[in-house]
């Protein structure tokens, strides 16, 4: 251990967005190759002294507890656990997090080493794994509210390649089997069911980790907000998401002493009669079980509709990935003209 191909694989996964800015100690971490990297892993990161590093990416993070600091990190695999190299500019965003991170290396910023928070969510409290919509994210949840993480991964197949990872390093836990299902009757079994809603698709893995994937109705639901947005210009029956991915607003700021840009998560919903942006919640839905309450913001929020007949031109820039778009509107009533976007990737 651990095989060439495993080294090779987990060095070609070892990149950094390059839209995204990190910390030096983050960028000091992804400079590393191949059997550099392991030992980084084993002697800095690891837990026990026998588990194994499986899979390596880079993500966005959200926390359940600080649902607004979207945070770059680098997610690491274990045969134990799963951690969470965080950027430390995170712990300096917002003063609620004094009672979620342990500030004890706090006197060590003056000198010339470079602190990472990890966090640390071992396997065996894992309890679900929600995917969002088109493979665009997942949500890990743990047992606590402390336990609840979003990767935003804004592609569908590093989403597709973790969560098989993960699948497969579930399936090494020894767990104890679950207790035999009760005799239910007739009445139990379908008098719950009557709320009319259709549940999400569960896979229950044989580590008892549920894997929820969205529905149709999710799509559905979707299109009827849309629509709602839409003032009723169009009929439901005849609205069609061609379109949801995970993208950057680009909000340039000139006048500095650097033209300098920074990028705002938004949802992008393209209709056949419209484009939207949604401010949309990542981590509160669906709602974990210990949730005494509703999140205090919808699950998505309109930040900015056009409609397509109003678009006089798409510029696209010439760098490979990600690809930014700029959206030009003739649009008569709305004097900013200018729709500045930075997309992952859009579709064929």
């Amino acid at each position: 251990y651990p095989s060439e191909f495993l080294m090779q694989k987990i060095t070609e996964d070892n990149q950094i967005p390059v839209h995204l800015h990190v910390s030096v100690s983050l960028q000091y971490v992804s400079g590393l190759k191949g059997r550099a990297l392991v030992e980084f892993f084993h002697s800095n990161i690891a837990e026990v002294e026998n588990e194994e590093l499986r899979h390596l990416m880079w993500s966005s993070v959200l926390f359940y507890k600080t649902p607004n600091v979207e945070v770059m990190a680098c997610v690491l695999l274990s045969t134990k656990a799963i951690y969470f190299l965080l950027d430390d500019s995170f712990i300096h965003a917002d003063e609620h997090q004094s009672d979620f991170w342990n500030k004890e290396n706090s006197d060590c910023e003056n000198s010339s080493f470079h602190l990472s928070c990890c966090f640390v969510l071992k396997l065996n409290d894992l309890q679900s794994v929600n995917v969002g919509l088109f493979d665009q994210y997942f949500r890990i949840t743990g047992h606590s509210a402390d336990h609840i993480v979003t990767c935003l991964t804004r592609d569908s197949y590093n989403t597709h390649t973790f969560i098989q990872q993960l699948m497969a390093v579930l399936s090494l836990l020894a767990r104890t089997p679950s207790p035999e299902p009760v005799d239910k009757d007739f009445y139990s079994e379908f008098g719950s069911k009557n709320t009319g809603k259709m549940e999400n698709y569960e896979l229950i893995h044989s580590s008892r980790v549920k894997f929820i994937y969205p529905n149709e109705e999710e799509i559905g639901d979707l299109a009827f907000l849309v629509a709602e947005k839409m003032d009723g210009l169009t009929s439901l029956p005849s609205l069609n998401i061609l379109l949801y991915v995970l993208a950057f607003q680009v909000n340039h700021f000139e006048g500095s002493a650097q033209n300098t840009s920074s990028l705002q998560p938004k949802t992008l919903i393209l209709t056949s009669s419209d484009l939207f942006l949604f401010d949309e919640d990542y981590i509160s839905y669906p709602l974990p079980e210990f949730a005494k309450e509703p999140p205090k913001r919808d699950k998505y929020q309109l930040a900015d509709g056009r409609r397509i007949r109003d678009l006089d031109r798409v510029l696209m820039g010439y760098q490979t990935y990600p690809q930014a778009l700029t959206f030009v509107f003739d649009d008569v009533q709305n004097q900013d003209l200018m729709q500045n976007l930075t997309l992952d990737h859009f579709g064929e």
